[in-house]
């Protein structure tokens, strides 16, 4: 029997191939066209002796076979990645794409100039910067798809690293012309009988909402006249400005429209709503040099 032979950018081709079930998805991320990836996955069958890929339709599946070398490729790969980081880190190398995330309130209102300001310093650095909720970047840091997350509320998972950044509050957005607009603050009660604009199941504002309100009496949360859920901070200022509801949103979000009196912010009485922004990665990731630019750089910084 011939000796089994492989190299380790056909055990990348053909790992992509088997995450994203399909020659074509797989192409777009290995850099090459389609013809050529199957091309390399035929020859990479050819040298094991046997069928990896199953074509169902449009969908390609492992076989059996193509599952036990799909084990051992990830293992392959992650020590190939290791492997270049460790030595990037050995040799000082600072260069190349940082892949982040963040919850809408960081992403949108506070790194951008961050950014700004670590590109000055790093040029050579490039930011990828994925906006999602705080449940998707925390899975897709787990996941390794993110090198670094930014969100705004904690989960127990042992594999992830917390360090916390900044301070945000949470208050009352409403319309400039609302009939409560010269009052400093509402108390719970009078919020119940307004049309209130929800973020989305995920959301870490959300989070800490529903964390401050569980605990008063009469089950508040679920007493809120709630007429949309909206996924970003910028969907819900666009809401309240047009009449659709109130709000609870970040102080940080609102700065802006407050200053050009669009909104107006009211605090609720006796509830003082505040959270940490906390940085998160991978404990079983090995952060790049220019990944670890980027962790001092966001923990050194002040917004």
């Amino acid at each position: 029997m011939p000796k089994i032979d492989f190299n380790l950018r056909e055990l990348e081709i053909f790992s992509r191939v088997v995450e994203l079930e399909s020659f074509s998805k797989a192409s777009e991320t290995v850099f090459l066209a389609q013809a050529s990836v199957s091309e390399r996955i035929k020859t990479l069958e050819q040298k094991v002796g046997t069928r990896l890929l199953d074509r169902m339709g449009r969908r390609v599946l492992p076989t059996s076979a193509g599952e036990l070398l799909y084990k051992h490729a990830t293992i392959l790969l992650d020590m190939k990645e290791t492997a270049a980081l460790e030595m990037e880190s050995f040799l000082g190398l600072e260069q190349g794409e940082i892949s982040m995330g963040a919850s809408t309130v960081p992403g949108e209102y506070i790194l951008p100039e961050i950014i700004s300001q670590f590109n000055s310093k790093h040029s050579k650095v490039s930011v990828n910067l994925a906006i999602a909720d705080s449940n998707e970047i925390k899975t897709r840091v787990l996941s390794g798809e993110l090198e670094l997350g930014i969100v705004g509320s904690k989960i127990r998972d042992e594999k992830l690293i917390y360090q916390e950044l900044w301070k945000d509050e949470l208050v009352l957005a409403i319309p400039e012309k609302h009939p409560w607009s010269k009052k400093k603050s509402v108390s719970i009660e009078d919020l119940g009988k307004e049309p209130f604009i929800m973020r989305e199941t995920g959301s870490g504002t959300l989070e800490i909402l529903e964390s401050y309100l569980k605990d008063l009496p009469g089950n508040v949360i679920h007493t809120l006249n709630v007429s949309a859920r909206f996924g970003s901070s910028t969907a819900i200022k666009e809401g309240i400005r047009s009449g659709l509801g109130l709000s609870i949103v970040s102080s940080r979000a609102i700065k802006t429209e407050v200053k050009a009196g669009l909104l107006k912010s009211l605090k609720i009485k006796g509830i003082s709503m505040s959270r940490n922004f906390y940085l998160i990665r991978n404990r079983l990731r090995i952060a790049s040099p220019s990944c670890k630019a980027m962790l001092d750089f966001l923990l050194a910084s002040q917004a």
